[in-house]
Order: C-alpha cells, then structure tokens, then sequence
C-alpha cells in the first residue's frame, strides 16, 4: 500500500529561507515565526499520514453509495472529518469572528497541500466548504454571515457549487435553472445540476449549496445569471435546522477516479433560496469561489505529483533490475537497483524538480493572495488575477504527467492496483478538467489575463523576472546554471506575447491557436524563477556553513536539472506559438 510523508522541511525551506514569511509586511506574518510554523506543518504532516492517507485507497475500493435519497460515504471518512473539525483545520484561515483561526492563506496552503496529497476525495468535501464559506464572506449580508459561516467553517455543515446542467459547462449563459422570486423575500429554485461535488453526503448535518439560476425576466446570457443559498435543510431564526429544502440527489455519476467524493445529479424541485449579492450579478459571486477552487485545484496537481514520486522513489531504491553499465552498485545481490540507471534517474528527476518548483510558486501564490487581501494591495491582486489560469493549467497538466511517470517507474506492477500508483493518475487525471478545463484556462489567460488593467500585470511580472536577474547577476555561479536560462526564458514569454500583440488584432485565431502553448510557456518561466530564488537561498546557507549540506546541495542540483532539462521547454513552446493559426486551422472539419 501507498505512504506518504510530508515534506515539512521542504516546506519550511520555502516559507522561512525563500520567501522569508516571518519579515514581511503583510499583518499577521509576524506570528510566522520558525518554531510556530513547524508546529502546524508538523501537525497537518502527521493528521495526513496517519488519519487521511489509509483512507485513500477505502475511497477507491469502496466509493460513494447512493440509497434512498441518502449518499453514504467510505469507512471512515466520517471519523475522518470529525479529526478535521477537533483540530480546526477547515477553518484556518477564517476569521475568528465566525469561529476561524485567522491564520494567512500561505498557511492554509502549505496544510492543503499535505492533505490533499494524502486523500484528494476526502479533502474535496473540505475544500469545497472553504470556498462556498468565502463566497459567503465576501458577498453574503451580516445576517448570511451569521447564519452559515459559523458552521460552515467548522465543517459541521459543508458546502458545494451549483454551475454545470446537462446542456451547459463552460458556456453557463445556456443554463435553464430559474429562480422565481417569491413574495417573503426568498425564491423558488427550480432546474437540474451536474457533476456537483459533495453535493450530498452523510457527513454533516446540512449542506449549504450555491446554485447559479436565472431569474425571470432578466437580461440574456450570462448577464442574466444569480447566485442563490440553498441550504439542503432550512435553517430556523434560532439557528436550529427546520424541514428538507426541496433538494435531492437524483444519481451519482460513476467516475475514472476520486471515487471517495460524491459527485451528484443534483434535483432542484421549487427549493427555497436565497440571493446572494445582487439579481444578474451571480458570476461575480460565484467567482470568488471558482478562483480560490481554480487555486485548490492546481495544488492537487502538485499534490499528486509529490505522493506518486514518493512511491515511485521508494521502489527506485528497493527494486532490484539489471546492471548499472558503468559497474555493479550492488555486488552482493543478484542486481542493481532501479534507481541507479539513468532513464530511471531521469523521470524521478523530472518528478521531483517539478514538485518542489511547484511548491514553490503555490506558496509564493498563496503570499501574494495575503497581500492581495491583509494590506489591500490592488497590485498583488492583479497579479493572483494573471497567474491563476497557470497555477491550474500548469501544475495539473504537469502533475498528471509527474504521476504516469511515477507509475513507470514501476514497470507492470505501476498497472496493478495493489500498488495504488494508478489510483494517483487516475484522481489526478480530473484536475485537468473541473473548475475551468484547461483549454478554458488557456483562453482566458490570453484572451482576458494579459490585456487586463492595459497589460499592466504581465508587464509586472516581466519586470520582476528581470529585476531579479539583474540583482544577482553578480552571482558568477548562480548566473550560469539559474539566471542566464531564466533570462533565455523570460525573453521568449515576451515574444511570445509580442506576437500575440502584432497577429492577435488581425487573427485572433493566431493568439488562441497558441494559448495552450503560452500557458506551458509562461509556466515554466515561472517555476524557473521559483528555482533561481530556491538556488539563491541554498547557496547562501552553503556560504553560511549549515550543518545540513546534503539538502542544499540536493536542492541546487535538482535546481540545475531543471534548468537544463525542463526549462528550454519554452523555445519549444514558442516555436510553436510563432506557427500561428495556419497548421491548426488549415484542415477543413470534414476532413479530420
């Protein structure tokens, strides 16, 4: 069976060496300190590996069962969750005022990260809480507020988001669920939704859903869209639940993987709701909890990426096959083992310099979101904007590919399900797909993230990348192996995004035809930045004469296996992108 194992230190190196959390000003990091940080990673680490982590393969044997109206859960994900509220963990960023902790979102990212990696159907049910909690937050009334977040933050309720019908996914202007306004203030919700995770369970004594429905009479499309609560039980003046809601799971679909999360057909049959923020403005709402799951999702990518390559490195070890040609490594047994060739050494290198690269930028993320949000800064918040279509797109198609390389590293046992490496590709395999698929993700980079605020944000990163460069160049041995890559690497982004800039106006098929390309591109740039800012704090702990050599030698050599073997990717991706729109859209549709 599958372990894992969080990679605390990893994380530490990063908050504390990299981003330097604790002397920041941003309000409430001064409570970051080492000591205080270790504690809660080390909690989360040891709650991952030993409550979430022997759940994971339950969920995939057992599933979600649907029986009379009711779904039941795996074994132990009931007992699971109740851990999960005794520690406070849904809530860790909440503000104490509605029961939360109030921690920065860095720390709810790192903590995500470990349970995640350690059961992504379970930590769904959680996840999806947290971000219909936020869309309250930011959105509800006072009296919203004080109805729902409170339990919904400790996870005593959880939540969901209404969005797919049977016709309509990305293109929600089509949706045909309606909302009739009724004479006490509240409305009638009256239409289908799919593919609605979590959307009933028995883990929790309510389930508070935010449906996308049309109210007649409204403008049309997506301008005429709100967004409604719609609690699976209504909620008395006391707080107490009163009667069902005219709600009810109609199916549960039967997936490739993350089998322990329910994903319903979810009925809506003149179910009460309640609207919130404004009539026709349920996109704006709804947002803020796509964004922050678009952000959840991408780390899942990592996530599964850093639990596969730590199965497939433990095999590398034990694994005994062939020879190494250069000589036997293991004399006194009958073979080597697997890690010691290089094709082997060479997919593991490749997992684990995009696992650790990724933690990276999503922690990086995460602090730009506490600035964005803690000191109000419109500037971070436009960069969060820009990076969060590569945050998802990225690091899922990449965490998916990371675990088809772990499972090779096992050969045809990576096939059998007893080793558990299929379950990892088969749950990473959705990340690609929900919250926004990842051509979508494309799209909007181009076509609405690198025009936003006139260009003002790309333009801020372009500058941040050279910035750091130019600070460093000094650095003779940092501006070989890190800084001139990163500079060959930002200089094709920007071309890249010239030449949207002269051949967009005049074909946009030219900029959308490469806008998969141009997230990968601008993907990988970023995580080379991530790794030249790991390699400057692993060098300066080497000059400092830390006692723990043999991690910073590690991190610079997997830093500079990134940069010559995953980096030039971006020539590759530009090449590309430079074709136009001509090879794609050359062939007519009847002929394909």
């Amino acid at each position: 069976m599958p372990t894992y194992t969080a990679p605390t230190k990893d994380s530490q190196f990063v908050l504390h060496e990299v981003l330097g959390v604790s002397g920041q000003d941003i309000p409430g990091y001064d409570d970051l300190e080492t000591d205080f940080t270790a504690a809660v990673l080390e909690e989360a680490g040891k709650i991952a590996a030993e409550v979430l982590a022997p759940l994971n393969r339950v969920g995939d044997t057992e599933g979600c069962r649907l029986e009379n109206g009711v779904v039941r859960t795996p074994t132990g994900f009931r007992e699971a969750l109740g851990q999960m509220r005794e520690g406070g963990w849904p809530g860790i960023d909440m503000p104490e005022e509605f029961g939360g902790q109030n921690m920065p979102n860095v720390m709810y990212t790192a903590t995500g990260e470990y349970f995640s990696a350690a059961n992504q159907a379970f930590m769904m049910y959680q996840g999806l809480t947290h971000g219909a909690a936020s869309a309250i937050l930011a959105h509800g009334t006072e009296d919203q507020k004080a109805t729902y977040l409170p339990n919904m933050i400790s996870c005593e309720w959880t939540g969901t988001m209404n969005l797919t019908e049977p016709h309509c996914g990305t293109d929600l202007g089509l949706m045909r669920t309606k909302a009739e306004p009724q004479d006490d203030g509240s409305y009638r919700i009256t239409g289908q939704k799919i593919f609605i995770s979590a959307g009933e369970h028995d883990m929790a004594e309510n389930i508070i859903h935010l449906v996308l429905a049309k109210i007649p009479g409204g403008p049309e499309g997506i301008k005429g869209v709100s967004l409604f609560i719609v609690p699976k039980f209504m909620v008395k003046d006391d707080g107490s639940l009163g009667d069902r809601n005219g709600v009810s799971c109609g199916a549960l679909e039967e997936k490739m993987g993350i089998h322990g999360n329910a994903t319903c057909v979810m009925n809506y049959d003149g179910a009460t709701g309640y609207l919130l923020g404004q009539e026709h403005k349920g996109m704006r709402a709804m947002f803020t909890m796509m964004n922050e799951a678009r952000l959840s999702v991408g780390m899942q990518g990592l996530a599964q990426a850093d639990v596969a390559y730590q199965n497939a490195l433990t095999y590398a070890r034990e694994r005994l096959q062939g020879r190494d040609v250069t000589g036997a490594k293991n004399p006194d047994g009958p073979a080597d083992p697997l890690i010691v060739h290089p094709d082997i050494r060479r997919s593991l290198m490749d997992q684990k310099s995009f696992a650790e690269g990724a933690r990276a930028f999503m922690l990086w993320s995460a602090m730009l979101i506490d600035r964005a949000h803690r000191n109000g800064d419109a500037d971070a918040d436009g960069l969060v904007s820009l990076m969060t279509p590569v945050l998802k797109g990225f690091l899922t198609d990449q965490g998916f590919d990371m675990t088809v390389k772990a499972q090779q590293v096992y050969g045809g046992h990576g096939y059998i399900e007893e080793h558990g490496m299929s379950q990892f590709a088969r749950d990473a395999r959705i990340t690609q797909i929900y919250e926004g698929a990842n051509g979508v993700q494309a799209l909007d980079l181009v076509g609405r993230k690198l025009a936003q605020d006139g260009g003002k944000h790309v333009m801020a990163f372009f500058e941040l990348v050279k910035s750091f460069i130019k600070e460093n160049e000094s650095d003779e041995a940092l501006k070989a192996g890190f800084l001139d890559p990163l500079k060959a690497a930002s200089k094709d982004l920007q071309a890249a995004g010239m030449f949207f800039m002269q051949e967009g106006m005049k074909n946009p098929n030219a900029a959308l035809a490469g806008s998969y390309d141009f997230m990968h591109l601008f993907g990988h740039v970023c995580l080379g930045l991530m790794w030249a800012k790991m390699a400057k704090a692993a060098r300066a702990a080497l000059d400092g004469g830390t006692a723990d050599k043999a991690f910073y030698e590690a991190k610079l050599a997997t830093g500079r296996y990134y940069m010559a073997r995953q980096l030039p990717m971006t020539a590759t991706h530009l090449a590309r992108i430079q074709s136009g729109a001509e090879p794609v859209m050359t062939l007519d549709a009847a002929g394909f």
